[in-house]
C-alpha cells in the first residue's frame, strides 16, 4: 500500500490497537475488490465499483447477521427493507455512484446465478454516494462486467484507498474524498475478536473538518462552492464475534457517533447509511425448525468496547479515505484539491503545542 495513511504520520485516533492491516479485510475471511474507472474514453469517467465480501463460502446459502442504520435518509440504497426484516445478508455489499446501482445490481445477481443456477429471488445490498461534481454520472459507466471483475478479483490483506472502486469520484469536507478503512481488536476474557470498517466518504463542510479532536477546518481556506456539506457516507462495520441483528444494530448506530467526530453533522442532503454484519453468527438458507447458535452475551463491559471499536474505526476510516487520495481533474474541468497535508499537520502540531502549553 502506497498511500500515506493518518498513523503514517503518527497521529493513532483513539484507544484500541488496530489490526495488522489497519482494515476492514483484518476481519477474517473478509475481501474486498475495487474496479476503478478513471479515463475520458467516452466521456468524463471518474467513477468505479467496490465489492465487500464477507466470506469464502456461498454467501447466498449462508447467510450472515446484519442490521442497517440509516442516520439520515437522504440516499438510494439497494436492499435495506429485507435486512431491516429478516436480520441477515444474502449477498456481498457492493459500493457505487447513485446512478449506477441498478446496473450493479444487475452485475451482482450474474455473480450469484454462477454459484445458484436456481436463483429465483435475491436481496442485493448496494450502498451509493453521487459522485456528479467530478464524474458525468449520467453517462451510467460502470457495467455488469465491471461489477464481476470487483467480485472476482476481491481479496484480502491491505486495502486500497482514496480514488479507488466507488471511491474514484467523492469528494469529502471539500478535498478529494473515497474510500477509507480501519480496524481494532477486542479482546474479552480468552478470546480476541476483530472489528473492521470501510467507508465511501463524499459528504461534508470543510470549516467543519476535525481530525483527532482538533478543529483543522477552522484554519482552513474555506471552500465556498459547498454550502451546505450536502453529499453522502456509506459505512461498513464487520466483525467476528457472533452478534445478532439486534445487538448489531446498536453497534451500527455507534459508527454515527465516528462520523459526527469527524465535524460532520448530516446535512440535509447527507446520505448516510450504516451497514454491521457478523462473520461468524450465519443461518443456512436450508435451515428449518429449530436452529442453535452461539451469540455474544450483552454485559456493559463487552459492549462497551464493541461501540468504541465501531466509533474509533468510523473516525480513522473518514480520515484515512481523505489522506489516501489524490488531487483530480474531472467533468467540466472541476479540480477537486487533495487535502493539504503539510498545512493539516503543522496545525495540529500548533494545537497540541498550545495545549500542552496551557
Amino acid at each position: 500500500m502506497t498511500e500515506k495513511r493518518l498513523r503514517d504520520y503518527c497521529i493513532e485516533i483513539g484507544q484500541l490497537k488496530p489490526g495488522k492491516h489497519n482494515a476492514l479485510t483484518d476481519v477474517p475471511g473478509i475481501k474486498v475488490g475495487h474496479v476503478t474507472i478513471n479515463d475520458n474514453t467516452n466521456g468524463c469517467a471518474r467513477t468505479g465499483v467496490t465489492a465487500i465480501l464477507p466470506h469464502s463460502d456461498n454467501i447466498f446459502q449462508d447467510n450472515c447477521a446484519a442490521a442497517i442504520y440509516i442516520h439520515n435518509g437522504y440516499g438510494k440504497a439497494m436492499g435495506i427493507a429485507q435486512v431491516q426484516e429478516l436480520g441477515y445478508i444474502e449477498t456481498p455489499i457492493m459500493l457505487t455512484n447513485t446512478l449506477n446501482i441498478g446496473k450493479v445490481s444487475d452485475g451482482l445477481i450474474q455473480y450469484l446465478l454462477k454459484e445458484n443456477p436456481d436463483l429465483r429471488s435475491v436481496n442485493t445490498i448496494v450502498g451509493e454516494c453521487n459522485d456528479s461534481k467530478l464524474n458525468e454520472i449520467e453517462k451510467r459507466f460502470v457495467t455488469q462486467e465491471d461489477t464481476i471483475k470487483a467480485l472476482e478479483n476481491a481479496s484480502t490483506g491491505p486495502i486500497k484507498e482514496g480514488n479507488v472502486g466507488g471511491g474514484t469520484g467523492m469528494v469529502a469536507f471539500g478535498y478529494k474524498g473515497g474510500i477509507g478503512t480501519s480496524s481494532r481488536i477486542i479482546k474479552i476474557d480468552d478470546k480476541t475478536y476483530t472489528v473492521g470498517c470501510l467507508v465511501q466518504a463524499n459528504f461534508g463542510k470543510r470549516e467543519n473538518l476535525v481530525i483527532d479532536g482538533i478543529p483543522v477546518g477552522e484554519t482552513l481556506e474555506k471552500d465556498y462552492d459547498m454550502h451546505d456539506g450536502s453529499g453522502s457516507i456509506v459505512i461498513v462495520i464487520a466483525t467476528d464475534a457472533p452478534f445478532d441483528n439486534r445487538q448489531l444494530y446498536r453497534i451500527a448506530k455507534r459508527a454515527s457517533m465516528g462520523l459526527a467526530r469527524t465535524g460532520s453533522v448530516a446535512s440535509h442532503g447527507s446520505g448516510d447509511f450504516v451497514i454491521a454484519f457478523s462473520t461468524t453468527n450465519r443461518k443456512k438458507r436450508t435451515a428449518k425448525g429449530e436452529i442453535s447458535q452461539t451469540i455474544m452475551a450483552e454485559d456493559g463491559a463487552t459492549m462497551y468496547e464493541f461501540f468504541k471499536a465501531s466509533v474509533e474505526t468510523t473516525e480513522e476510516s473518514i480520515i484515512n479515505a481523505i489522506f489516501a487520495a489524490d488531487t483530480m481533474i474531472g467533468r467540466d474541468n472541476t479540480k477537486i484539491e487533495v487535502l493539504p497535508k503539510d498545512i493539516v499537520l503543522s496545525i495540529i502540531k500548533n494545537y497540541r503545542y498550545e495545549f500542552s502549553k496551557n
